[in-house]
């Protein structure tokens, strides 16, 4: 098991005084860097930063960063969710550990594409087909995994093939933003 202990601290975060909201932090007693590239192998969406040692994930409204001493998550209802969210992070982290020989690590960082970036090679002819009323509300909601390329019809008609590859390159198939899992 990498992490055995730990020590929880939740708060109402300092940028939000008197917000119905918390934060939670599980300060490590060991350095948890290694396993990190193994998390970005697994966590669709994360974001890892080498240099920094930290990696970055949403996950169901949470935002999630994974650093070499600690471990937060935000966003939580209750101090109880809190600490659940944070004892459940942990078990990642010790499972991802356990399964180390079965990962690759991925030591690249991922992003996710800006929304402008997925506009500029949909159709833009704004058809509603897809369930959105513009195409640039569409590339929002691709970019937030919350739609996928399958629901834009007219990416699949004739003419779109290059672009549709295209998009078919940028887009993670990831968790969505703002939405659990």
């Amino acid at each position: 098991m990498l992490i055995e202990r730990f020590d929880v601290e939740v708060f109402t975060p300092p940028c939000e005084p008197g917000a119905e909201r918390y934060a939670a932090k599980a300060r490590l007693t060991r350095d948890i860097a290694e396993v990190l590239p193994y998390l970005n192998a697994t966590l669709r969406g994360a974001v890892y930063l080498p240099a920094a040692q930290a990696l970055t994930w949403k996950k169901g409204g949470h935002n999630i960063a994974f650093h070499a001493y600690e471990i937060a998550t935000s966003n939580a209802t209750d101090r109880e969710e809190a600490e659940r969210e944070l004892r459940g992070l942990i078990d990642l982290v010790n499972k991802t550990w356990e399964r180390r020989a079965e990962i690759t690590p991925d030591h690249d960082t991922h992003q996710r594409p800006a929304p402008m970036a997925l506009y500029k090679l949909l159709p833009q002819t704004n058809c509603k087909q897809c369930g959105e009323p513009t195409c640039y509300t569409f590339a929002f909601k691709l970019g937030a995994s919350q739609k996928s390329l399958d629901d834009c019809p007219v990416l699949h008609e004739e003419g779109y093939a290059g672009k549709l590859a295209q998009l078919q390159s940028m887009v993670i198939e990831a968790p969505s933003i703002g939405r659990s899992e």
